[in-house]
């Protein structure tokens, strides 16, 4: 059988039976100039390569450029891992009395139509009272400033904050910040959750018995529910590391808070009403609107 013939029986055109792939020298040169570029500018990605082989008089075409850039495997980007100071692990010791250690971290989440959302949470190390639950779809290092010195304004100044490694803690605004409040900055060791136990246990809760439990539809409508969990939280949840008393009565107890005049320090509860009585007897129905 010919050739032209089996080419017809299976629908091929007769040249391809003799086509013969043309050998381009330019394909090496762009190598050539493209290895060269790599290993002088290492920094430097394709369209800054492209654009030098054009001033150098190489007018090739980008694609072509590009076709023979990724066969070299130099689109592949080495990623460099952020050195951090060396962290020195700190005791995790209970303060004897409010306002000593806060502790603070993020958590996220989602809402009903699939958007992400964040959490950032303050507790008081003292009587593990939480003290703010701010929800937003971004917290920059900007925005924790703004959370501190709103709760700065009503509850007072700590004398240490305990966070973690996160892009949010190191940024040079929020150390600025602590240094010009005269505030500790305590950094835990990279990968050491258990360095700040006392605000992951607290999240755990917080995942447990809000996030996993409640479906919102919006951020107002989280936001009001958390407001109102951090008051049940605070007022009528006993804690199991507190002598099983809730944060506001271990306050009460042995944080030198007097029943009779609650007021000597500010605490989230007194937020929600204007009298002592209404702050001790707050009907906890999980209600919003």
């Amino acid at each position: 059988m010919s050739i032209r013939k089996a080419c017809g029986y299976f629908a091929l055109s007769y040249s391809v039976m003799y086509y013969k792939k043309r050998i381009n020298s330019q394909d090496d040169l762009i190598r050539e100039e493209l290895r060269s570029l790599a290993e002088n500018e290492q920094t430097w990605g394709f369209w800054l390569m492209r654009h030098r082989l054009k001033n150098m008089g190489f007018w090739w075409n980008h694609k072509r450029i590009y076709r023979i850039y990724k066969s070299m495997k130099l689109n592949l980007r080495s990623k460099r891992k952020k050195r951090l100071p060396a962290r020195v692990k700190e005791p995790l010791l209970r303060p004897i009395y409010p306002n000593v250690t806060w502790s603070m971290d993020f958590m996220h989440n989602t809402l009903e139509c699939g958007k992400s959302v964040r959490s950032l949470n303050i507790i008081d190390d003292f009587n593990r009272e939480i003290l703010q639950v701010s929800i937003d779809t971004s917290l920059p290092s900007a925005r924790v400033i703004s959370r501190l010195e709103e709760l700065i304004e009503w509850r007072g100044k700590p004398e240490k904050i305990r966070v973690d490694n996160g892009p949010e803690f190191i940024a040079e605004k929020l150390k600025n910040w602590c240094a010009f409040h005269k505030i500790e900055l305590l950094f835990i060791q990279p990968g050491k959750p258990t360095q700040n136990s006392l605000i992951e246990r607290f999240n755990r809760t917080f995942r447990t018995e809000f996030l996993d439990v409640y479906l919102f539809e919006n951020l107002v409508q989280m936001r009001n529910y958390a407001e109102i969990w951090m008051w049940k939280y605070n007022n009528e949840r006993p804690h199991s590391a507190l002598q099983y008393l809730t944060p506001r009565d271990f306050l009460l107890k042995y944080g030198k808070i007097s029943l009779t005049n609650p007021a000597d320090f500010p605490t989230f509860q007194q937020s929600f009403s204007t009298t002592p009585t209404e702050i001790l007897t707050k009907n906890s129905t999980f209600e919003c609107y």
